[in-house]
């Protein structure tokens, strides 16, 4: 499987994606296409409209053309790859389709994206029914929208757009997550993921279940468990939340954090890291809140879990550092065609 699919999904419905526009939704409802669950099949279910799919499906065209929908992606950012999924559509699934994508200020409708000067990421090309149908994509811009045409019609259960996220530095606070995948922190490394990615700890809002969190399998050694974050800038970080929520049989029964300045050369030398909460008590279905001492800028932050466990959600509020700020500026400029 293409590499780019460990990457977040920039259209997801989990980080605030949504369909603005469709051109014909007469089978299933195009807002299917962002959402973050798998796509599920139950046979033999029919509606007034025919069989009940988890997808996109327009009708059957009787003239020329195409069908679109036009995806607001909820993290704008530098798209990698797309996936256009089309499971368990076999005799009316698209024989083909294309993606573009565009990058407009503030909260631009539907006519106006329409009317968007839109940049070709996928050419138009071939799907496989009842597949997932995987394209790099190799366009070095940033972008906050993307348009999904179909050849000439039929059903697509999702749509994932997968890249590195890039908000507007200026949409921020002074003082915000830097651990938020929606902001563009990144997992960086992990020691176990055997229940669950810990990309899920970085992402918006409360966790849904034990299943919404990084989880990792019992340890029978001396050792702990730890996931390094790749912050979205480097910072001065001030307040931390450590979120066992769910987690009650299997919480961690500690856990530390420390960071790193990987600017200096700090990353790979453990005299260079320093300590932002020490080994700390948790307890099981909690949202641990602690406010942190001074400490230097970091680009990396190092939970680490004793011996083992899950954990729902990490935070980590502080604001860039005056270095850090005016590289995330310059990225974010260049990446916008500034």
């Amino acid at each position: 499987m293409d590499e780019f699919t460990l990457l977040p999904d920039l259209a997801s419905r989990a980080l605030g994606g949504g369909v603005v526009h469709a051109d014909d939704e007469f089978f299933a409802a195009a807002d299917h296409l962002v959402e973050p669950a798998a796509p599920t099949f139950t046979p033999q279910t029919f509606g007034h409209k025919g069989q009940v799919y988890d997808g996109w499906e327009t009708r059957r065209r009787r003239q020329p053309g195409h069908d679109t929908a036009i995806v607001r992606l909820g993290a704008p950012g530098v798209v990698r790859g797309v996936d256009i999924d089309t499971a368990f559509f076999t005799g009316n699934y698209p024989p083909y389709a294309a993606v573009d994508g565009c990058a407009l200020d503030g909260y631009p409708d539907a006519a106006r994206l329409r009317d968007a000067d839109w940049v070709p990421l996928v050419p138009r090309s071939p799907l496989a029914g009842d597949s997932r149908n995987l394209f790099g994509v190799d366009v070095p811009r940033r972008f906050t929208h993307v348009r999904l045409t179909i050849f000439p019609d039929g059903g697509v259960a999702r749509l994932r757009v997968h890249g590195d996220v890039l908000p507007d530095p200026a949409l921020l606070p002074p003082v915000f997550d830097v651990a938020a995948l929606e902001h563009g922190a990144r997992i960086a490394g992990c020691s176990n993921m055997f229940y669950g990615h810990p990309q899920r700890m970085l992402m918006p809002g409360l966790a849904r279940s034990m299943g919404d969190g990084w989880e990792t399998a019992r340890r029978r050694d001396d050792g702990n468990d730890w996931v390094l974050v790749r912050l979205a800038v480097p910072a001065v970080i001030g307040f931390a939340d450590l979120d066992t929520s769910h987690f009650k049989g299997n919480a961690p029964g500690r856990a530390s954090l420390r960071g790193v300045d990987e600017r200096d050369g700090g990353l790979d030398d453990p005299r260079r890291w320093f300590d932002l909460l020490p080994e700390t008590p948790l307890v099981p279905d909690t949202r641990h809140r602690f406010p942190l001492p001074a400490a230097p800028a970091a680009t990396h932050v190092r939970l680490d879990i004793f011996p083992d466990g899950g954990m729902a959600r990490l935070r980590l509020l502080g604001h860039p550092d005056d270095a850090g700020a005016a590289a995330w500026r310059e990225q974010f400029t260049a990446y916008s065609g500034g």
